[in-house]
């Protein structure tokens, strides 16, 4: 059963299912099809190597690497002109070139930032963040019992920001393995130092998720990524119709959580990080379902137009249209 036809089941019918284990082993011994033992090394000493370099001169080493993807011809860098084009139409082209070009910068200065997410201890992650705004509302709810979802959208740094933002709060994300078992155990040992809590991205997760609401816990979803066809209703988004998913709508509308949409912005010079949290658009709990998913996505166009330089761009969020047309 694919995963989204799972997650409308599952809405209607807990499954008894239990928590998965999670281990914070970061052993390279198990070999991969996709990844070497010496390639996983490698990216692992370069993590480590980023992650006890100033953010100064990472952001710098980042420019010059954003530079080269805006001038090489690349599908990353075609996909990021498409999309602000179409999202930005009132730009001029060399506005919508400037956006373009910033938006493949912060993609690589992201990269280089994840040695500090990963690597790091958890308190040197956190050490990250210089500036926070509205996270104090988060808090209360958590603190209240009320059950909250907190929608990351893959804007400034979203790993610092989860860590960040679910600090001392019981929380729980869905994670889909990578393929490579290296890799995987790595990421397990990363969101285990900050004890959040890993749902398999299937039937079982998704009960987790549930249970986790009713308990008043946090439950976080990155709300701007294409789901399967069983999964999303289309809804506007920076006034194009994107695939959306249900599953923040389906779990808002279970009991009364609170809903809340943030990200961690990059700071100019190397200043770490400013946590934004604003509590989401209230159709999110509308019942019906294109009206709730129209609310994500005004949650989080919010948080995208106080940093869109910022964003992910270079993501094909608008592969599937309404009529199959080839939006890319």
């Amino acid at each position: 059963m694919r995963q989204s036809a799972c997650i409308n089941t599952l809405i209607r019918r807990r499954d008894n299912a239990s928590e998965p284990k999670i281990t914070d082993s970061i052993s390279p011994k198990e070999a991969s099809p996709t990844l070497s033992r010496l390639g996983f090394l490698v990216a692992l000493g370069f993590l480590r190597l980023t992650s006890v370099l100033p953010l100064r001169l990472l952001h710098w080493i980042g420019g010059g690497l954003g530079w080269l993807f805006a001038v090489i011809p690349n599908r990353s860098a075609a996909t990021t002109r498409r999309n602000i084009a179409a999202c930005f139409p009132a730009l001029s082209s060399a506005e919508q070139e400037s956006l373009a070009r910033q938006s493949l910068k912060g993609m690589v200065c992201t990269g280089l930032e994840m040695g500090k997410a990963w690597i790091l201890p958890i308190e040197g992650t956190l050490a990250q963040v210089t500036e926070v705004e509205g996270l104090a509302a988060l808090q209360a709810a958590a603190k209240a019992g009320e059950g909250v979802i907190l929608l990351a959208p893959h804007l400034g740094n979203w790993e610092i920001f989860g860590y960040f933002a679910c600090e001392g709060i019981a929380s729980n994300f869905m994670y889909q393995p990578p393929k490579n078992p290296q890799m995987d155990a790595l990421l397990r040992g990363v969101r285990a130092k900050s004890g959040i809590q890993l749902a398999p991205t299937n039937r079982k997760g998704v009960a987790i998720l549930l249970g986790a609401l009713q308990k008043g816990e946090l439950v976080g979803v990155l709300p701007d990524q294409v789901p399967t066809d069983e999964g999303g209703v289309y809804a506007d988004f920076f006034g194009e119709s994107a695939f959306t998913m249900t599953l923040t709508s389906r779990l808002a509308q279970r009991g009364t959580p609170r809903v809340f949409c943030g990200f961690a912005q990059r700071l100019p010079k190397g200043k770490g990080f400013k946590v934004i949290v604003h509590e989401a658009d209230a159709g999110i709990y509308d019942k019906d379902l294109g009206a709730s998913a129209a609310a994500i996505n005004r949650s989080v166009e919010r948080c995208v137009r106080l940093a869109p330089e910022q964003y992910q761009w270079e993501y094909k969020r608008f592969r599937r249209q309404p009529d199959d047309s080839a939006f890319y």
